[in-house]
């Protein structure tokens, strides 16, 4: 998971025919090896969570609160539309249409960001770190590694933006805005579960 990755996508960028390219196998096979990483992450968060006496609460004795992030997932959730809108417009060599969805992407996502760090400088008022109890490094932890996959993935997006506005792509070649939304819809549907294991849980459970 690094930005190589998407010299790599170039390299890979299109002869296909019939089926699947082998680029596009090779991205499922990308994000299939995240999802493990990720889901290893989780179990560990739940069994931390269990072995510490069942729910964690922060430093006031609360739980975390779950409106905000609420707020911020709806909007990460919501960037899936102009990605799904930028690979379309892309497979139908619509320029503009790949422009406007790729820059619609990237906001949210840029606002989802903000909207983590927001929340973490919150959480730090408090006095819920890194260092404090597993509950601290287990947190950022897992949602941490979501905001780092968030950025790459803006990183991602943003280098097909600038080659959409140079006109690099065409209705046969367009790869690399595929693979981008393949990831895009990727970090989304993890974050579902992050959010239900970190916020929600806690809070059917309490």
């Amino acid at each position: 998971m690094s930005l190589t990755h998407g010299e790599q996508v170039r390299v890979l960028e299109e002869g296909e025919g019939e089926g699947h390219s082998l680029g596009w196998w090779g991205m499922i096979f990308f994000i299939a090896s995240e999802a493990l990483i990720f889901a290893n992450l989780i179990a560990s968060y739940l069994y931390l969570e269990i072995r510490n006496g069942g729910i964690w609460t922060l430093p006031s004795g609360h739980i975390l609160e779950v409106a905000f992030p609420a707020v911020n997932t709806v909007i990460l959730l919501a960037s899936s539309g102009p990605a799904h809108f930028a690979g379309r417009s892309a497979a139908k060599g619509d320029r503009r249409g790949l422009i406007l969805g790729l820059l619609g992407t990237i906001i949210l996502g840029v606002v989802f960001l903000c909207g983590q760090a927001y929340e973490y400088t919150g959480l730090f008022n408090q006095g819920f770190t890194l260092q404090y109890k597993t509950f601290g490094s287990a947190f950022f932890t897992l949602t941490g590694f979501h905001g780092m996959h968030v950025t790459v993935g803006v990183l991602f997006l943003l280098v097909c933006l600038i080659r959409a506005i140079r006109g690099d792509f065409t209705k046969a070649s367009h790869f690399a805005v595929e693979a981008a939304e393949m990831y895009w819809h990727f970090v989304d549907i993890v974050w579902i579960v992050v959010f239900s294991t970190v916020y929600l849980l806690p809070l059917l459970r309490g």
